[in-house]
């Protein structure tokens, strides 16, 4: 199933859905991933902390799929945020993946009690000028962390990855993200098991555009511009998480998505302000 592309900043595209592939891991794991490429996945996105950029990277080369289709992306965990770890940590990453380049690779969290992420992400841009990544970015950003980096380096980062879902659609810091001609990526964009699948208003829409609970939440992300990360081991809820291109919400329906919002609806009460990053 063919993917649509969206434009970074930088003027790389990205496939406007991607593989979230949190505890996805080991033999299954690997096979589940196979499967998701032979469905059309083409964007995956891992991390360090995952444990699992080994058979991501091996069934990206077994899928008989040329590399250059693939938009691969990894994360830099808090341990290695000082410039040289980080320089070393991205290496460290592509020899575990077997691969050449990341497509994008993002600090995983700003840590800004430890307050290194500047130096990280200085160690991001000469990795992109060595040619080890194509796009460069963050992730659980809040805009004043965003401000410090840009404001040093003159780097504005492709793209910011945060916890968007229908109990938090955190529409202030997409906003933010959008005024600094940033991609907004969402992870858990179904929310990892909540109860948003059994909202009244999201089987409603379900039922009017002949889709499942799941496909209704991802064009919502879509419908706002955000690149959702849906993670599956289901073979056939990662063909449908796919099958998302040939509707849209409309505007009050958005709206009425968004009204799901509440006020402590992150899934671990993770605020980017005060989370120590597990190692």
């Amino acid at each position: 199933m063919k993917v649509s592309d969206i434009l970074l900043n930088d003027g790389y595209k990205i496939p406007a859905v991607g593989l979230g592939t949190y505890q996805i891991r080991g033999g299954e794991g690997y096979h589940q991933i196979l499967a998701a490429i032979s469905d059309g996945y083409r964007s995956i996105d891992s991390a360090t902390n995952y444990d699992n950029e080994g058979i991501v990277g091996k069934a990206i080369r077994d899928s008989g799929i040329p590399r250059s289709q693939f938009f691969i992306s990894s994360k830099l965990p808090g341990k290695y945020h000082r410039y040289d770890d980080a320089l070393s940590a991205i290496k460290e990453s592509l020899a575990r993946m077997g691969l050449e380049y990341f497509d994008l690779f993002l600090i995983h969290w700003p840590l800004p009690k430890r307050g290194l992420y500047v130096e990280a992400w200085k160690a991001l841009i000469t990795a992109q000028k060595l040619g080890l990544i194509k796009s460069i970015g963050v992730s659980n950003f809040e805009p004043e962390h965003l401000d410090k980096i840009i404001t040093e380096t003159g780097v504005t980062p492709a793209v910011n990855q945060i916890e968007i879902h229908p109990y938090w659609i955190n529409d202030n810091r997409i906003q933010e993200n959008l005024k600094r001609g940033i991609l907004t990526e969402a992870w858990s964009p179904l929310g990892r098991g909540s109860d948003a699948l059994k909202e009244p208003i999201i089987q409603k829409l379900a039922e009017k555009y002949d889709k499942n609970v799941g496909q209704i939440i991802l064009r919502w992300h879509l419908d706002r511009g955000v690149v959702p990360l849906p993670k599956s081991t289901n073979l056939e809820h990662q063909r449908a998480n796919l099958n998302i291109f040939d509707f849209s919400l409309t505007n009050d329906e958005i709206q009425a998505i968004n009204a799901l919002n509440r006020e402590n609806g992150r899934i671990d009460g993770q605020d980017p302000n005060e989370y120590e990053e597990f190692e």
